[in-house]
């Protein structure tokens, strides 16, 4: 049976666009986590054991708290509250915020939440009775990783792209940042095999940051996707690099306008990651701030690298 709702079959997904997880699509993850919390489904990596003979019959609650919150320090937290309005002006006192157990009416920021994700999926296990204890009135459990992390991660992977966010949990356990699909049409077709190692390794650095949900790690996808620019402009023998360019964009057009025109998009592909903080960082440089903004400028250059890659495979 498919697990796709009406919705989606008359007039396609939602586009999965959005950066941050709102607290609709926070109340259904922690339904999953408390669910498997309540079924023993933790219990494999935090046991909690029968009195007698130690046989496993659910998640030992504390232990897994234990755990998730040194792991996750941004569960637990502090902020400076203002104090009650018979206090003084602008005093202020130290509040705990803690999120663990999850509810859904308290939210943490999305990285934390994904994080999270990424711990459960690390511990879960499909949970089934093996036998009945009637003293103790509980069964004892046995475990399936395998099936556990595959369910976990088709639960949680619905809730996403309902939701239309940006994020996918893989196989292997990590969150990834699902690109827009025109990139990730590129992405998917990218050969990195160049000949030079040092090139094919910036490139695959390049679009392993691109992909992390991490804003501050996709700006660092841009400086090795320039540093990867500046690297093929040296890759055909010549003289100097403005020799060596020149050899590149010939195999790259034969038409003179279409070559005009590549040039001209080399130089300012050049200029922008000289004068934005992309490889350079002095305080005079323009900072990139969205994600969006990393979007457009990593399709942009990734763009030309493969036209350029491709010239020269041919």
């Amino acid at each position: 049976m498919s697990n796709e709702y009406f919705s989606d079959r008359e007039i396609g997904p939602r586009p999965r666009i959005q950066d941050e997880i709102r607290l609709e699509a926070w109340g259904g993850i922690v339904s999953v986590i408390n669910t498997l919390i309540k079924n023993g489904s933790f219990g494999l990596a935090f046991p909690d054991t029968c009195p007698e003979g130690g046989a496993t019959v659910g998640t030992n609650e504390r232990s897994m708290a234990l755990a998730v919150r040194s792991e996750i320090p941004d569960l637990a937290r502090s902020e400076r509250k203002p104090t009650p309005p018979w206090g003084d002006e602008g005093e202020t006192e130290l509040i705990r915020i803690d999120y663990w157990p999850p509810t859904p009416s308290q939210k943490p920021s999305t990285y934390t939440i994904l994080d999270l994700i990424e711990f459960c999926y690390r511990h879960a296990a499909k949970a089934s009775t093996l036998d009945w204890h009637s003293y103790y009135r509980h069964h004892h459990l046995t475990f399936d990783q395998k099936n556990g992390q595959s369910e976990f991660r088709q639960n949680i992977n619905r809730l996403l792209s309902r939701n239309g966010l940006a994020y996918e949990l893989q196989e292997d356990g990590p969150i990834v940042r699902l690109p827009p699909p025109v990139i990730d049409k590129l992405l998917k077709g990218a050969q990195f095999k160049t000949g030079d190692s040092e090139l094919d390794s910036m490139l695959t650095t390049a679009c392993t940051k691109y992909l992390t949900p991490d804003i501050e790690v996709r700006r660092e996808s841009l400086e090795k996707l320039w540093d990867a620019w500046e690297r093929i402009k040296t890759l055909l023998p010549g003289k100097d690099k403005k020799s060596s360019m020149g050899k590149l964009l010939e195999k790259a057009s034969q038409e003179e306008h279409f070559r005009a025109m590549l040039e001209t998009e080399a130089l300012e592909l050049t200029r922008i990651g000289n004068e934005f903080q992309i490889r350079h960082s002095e305080t005079n440089k323009i900072s990139v701030k969205t994600n969006e903004h990393i979007d457009y400028l990593f399709h942009r250059l990734f763009s030309i690298i493969n036209l350029f890659l491709a010239a020269i495979r041919k």
